[in-house]
């Protein structure tokens, strides 16, 4: 009614540089273009990704974020206004923004192999919307939009194929999470590694992906379930979720893979690595069994180059990488919201912390220190 076609002044925590705290600022935010919507963001997850931009992660294809950005890209909200040509979405439409688009046209959508999307990949990366530029801008400059989202802010603009219609009855500031974190771990348990009823499983890591990971390793009938990690204080929340063993490397004198093969007489079938370092990424891998043993990289890393001997995968060993869970985005995330719905997947026991905008930067505090699981920043 008031907003429709109009510029929206709203609040925005902005990095205006890299390893800096996000500064609370007034942002406009333009009203959408063609086949883009705009959203009042109701809550957002503060996730690690985020918080790897700050500190200046490389680009997949190398280079940087480019500064300022808005970050944020787990979140949901509600339909304030629709650009031309958008026909899948109306005013007041409770959705889901997406960073992994589905255009539904484009090679990668019409493939059952990915759920990639080429329409939108170069845009996601540079932080733009299709056209090349961001709809935000604060004090005269523009303000890129990281993932093509940015949604550390009241409202915000994305594009048609990288939001998903929910239903109405899901409560924002639990499903906002089912935009990346537990989306990510549980399929990346279920689609990518594709683990298997009686299997062996260890799961590295138990941030919110890997804790999903294990959640999604449960799901699949896996009998054991190891739940590897540094901070001892993270296995309750992984055997709530489903992990029977738990190992912290620095009990052990010997390598994490050695420890990992002695218990299970050999290796386990399935690893997923959540951590986002080559290290454990290696250690995951032989950590698999020789003949049939499936490694599924989860953590995002771009600093260093992994290094094995090529026996390591000679003699039957797998690995493979995962993007999103494997979930085709747009037609999966609102099956993952009914199945929340349904009681048939945890989410309220991720959520650790609720903070307003005003505090998103103690959000970034708590990730670091390992004492939150998932911080939902909660707008006005």
């Amino acid at each position: 009614m008031g907003t429709e076609g109009k510029v929206i002044k709203c609040k925005a925590a902005v990095a205006w540089e890299p390893r800096k705290p996000l500064s609370l600022e007034e942002v406009e935010v333009a009203p959408p273009k063609a086949h883009e919507v705009r959203i009042k963001v109701v809550a957002t997850g503060v996730c690690h990704s985020d918080l790897a931009v700050l500190r200046e992660t490389p680009l997949p294809q190398g280079g940087m974020h480019t500064f300022p950005i808005l970050l944020g890209h787990e979140a949901a909200g509600i339909v304030e206004s629709i650009g031309p040509g958008v026909t899948k979405f109306s005013k007041g439409d409770t959705v889901i923004p997406l960073f992994v688009a589905q255009c539904g046209e484009c090679e990668y959508c019409l493939s059952p192999k990915t759920n990639m999307c080429k329409t939108h990949w170069e845009e996601f990366l540079k932080g733009v919307l299709l056209d090349g530029t961001s709809r935000i801008t604060c004090q005269g400059k523009e303000i890129y939009q990281f993932s093509a989202l940015g949604t550390f802010s009241e409202y915000t603009v994305v594009p048609e194929i990288s939001l998903t219609k929910i239903r109405k009855d899901a409560p924002l500031d639990k499903v906002c999470l089912l935009g990346c974190g537990i989306s990510t771990g549980y399929g990346a348990a279920i689609n990518s590694a594709k683990v298997e009823p009686g299997s062996t499983c260890a799961v590295f890591g138990l941030g919110a992906i890997g804790l999903a990971a294990v959640m999604g390793c449960k799901a699949a009938g896996a009998s054991r379930i190891f739940a590897v990690d540094i901070n001892k204080d993270k296995f309750p929340k992984a055997e709530l979720l489903g992990a029977t063993d738990f190992v912290n490397p620095k009990d052990y004198e010997k390598p994490i893979s050695q420890v990992l093969a002695e218990m299970t007489n050999g290796g386990v079938d399935f690893a997923l690595e959540c951590v986002g370092s080559v290290e454990v990424m290696r250690a995951a891998l032989e950590s698999c069994c020789n003949a049939w043993g499936t490694c599924v990289i989860v953590g995002y890393v771009q600093e260093k180059d992994m290094t094995l001997a090529p026996l390591t995968l000679l003699l039957g060993r797998t690995l493979k990488g995962t993007f999103f869970g494997g979930w085709k985005s747009v037609e999966s995330v609102p099956k993952l919201v009914n199945d929340y719905m349904n009681k048939k997947l945890k989410v309220d026991e991720f959520v650790t912390h609720n903070l307003p905008l005003e505090e998103i930067n103690e959000g970034f505090d708590l990730m670091t220190s390992g004492k939150s699981i998932r911080t939902v920043i909660k707008m006005a």
